[in-house]
């Protein structure tokens, strides 16, 4: 995996861990060989690997991404039990 598009990429995406997982699932996607989704969205590809086809298709956003909104969590109050 090339080190610079691997700098670049983190730049876009922001996040290390989104990376990985970005990165991971678009290889597998490449490396499945059905139909267009395992043909790369860059051009001249020569003779990179699959990691770097897909870091290349993040840095030139031809692969989106949102990031989900970050909510709150509230920890539950325990209900009050009745006197019998």
């Amino acid at each position: 995996m090339n080190a610079e598009f691997c700098k670049k990429a983190l730049e876009k995406v922001g996040n290390p861990n989104v990376l990985v997982n970005m990165v991971s699932r678009r290889v597998r996607q490449l490396n499945s060989g059905a139909g267009g989704m395992s043909r790369p969205l860059v051009l001249d590809v020569g003779n990179q690997g699959a990691a770097d086809i897909a870091l290349r298709e993040i840095i030139e956003e031809k692969v989106g991404w949102e990031m989900p909104e970050l909510v709150e969590l509230v920890r539950a109050t325990p209900k009050k039990r009745k006197k019998h």
